[in-house]
């Protein structure tokens, strides 16, 4: 399943597109208040702004409208990091670029990132597994940032692990919020984890004191 594949009536993908941008912010608002067992199709209708009826133009069933949130947030987060990827002049500031656009990505997106991990076990096997995929997805794309903008070579197993810990790290911010956002502000919080994130990389020192 892919986000074309959610089934709808309506022909014109323009108004497709808004209106599911619609379903996906009231679902978004309800999930956090109620989760998603406990929210109607109905309640969503209203929440979009629009008829139960005309909800069905656009999905087939709730699940479709919790697979559209979480395969929103995966294009939003692909799309972020595509843009600050300067693939011709690959350099280690253009690492640090990557993982604060990230970050601020995960800061924008905090109720989004929080309802998904919350509910995406209420998705059938079929579309849990695109939603796991497109997660694998992103964590490739950053360790190829890594390997592409290090001036030294990297295991490809250390590579894949900084990856998956700056992923975590972005979803930090927003799973930890009632810790770590007390303790630090975001500027700080990237910061620090750059900082890390710096020194645990094959980098030269003086090249590291440079860059900072």
């Amino acid at each position: 399943m892919t986000h074309n594949q959610v089934v709808s009536s309506i022909k014109d993908t323009d108004l497709v597109e808004k209106r599911r941008n619609q379903m996906i912010q009231g679902a978004i608002t309800l999930f956090k208040e109620k989760g998603f067992h406990r929210t109607t199709t109905r309640e969503i209708a209203k929440e979009s702004g629009f008829s139960i009826g005309t909800l069905y133009e656009y999905i087939r069933t709730k699940e479709d409208v919790l697979f559209l949130v979480c395969d929103a947030i995966y294009e939003q987060v692909g799309a972020r990091l595509e843009a600050a990827i300067d693939w011709q002049n690959p350099s280690v500031a253009t690492l640090e670029k990557v993982v604060a656009s990230y970050f601020h990505l995960m800061d924008d997106m905090q109720e989004e990132v929080l309802i998904m991990y919350q509910e995406v076990k209420s998705l059938k096997k079929e579309t849990k597994a695109y939603v796991m995929q497109k997660e694998r997805d992103m964590v490739a794309m950053l360790q190829k940032v890594i390997v592409t903008c290090l001036p030294e070579p990297i295991a490809e197993r250390d590579a894949a692990l900084i990856a998956n810990n700056i992923f975590v790290q972005g979803q930090m911010w927003g799973f930890r919020r009632w810790m770590l956002q007390k303790q630090f502000t975001l500027k700080t919080y990237i910061d620090r984890q750059i900082h890390f994130l710096l020194e645990s990389l094959p980098i030269d020192t003086a090249a590291d004191e440079k860059l900072n």
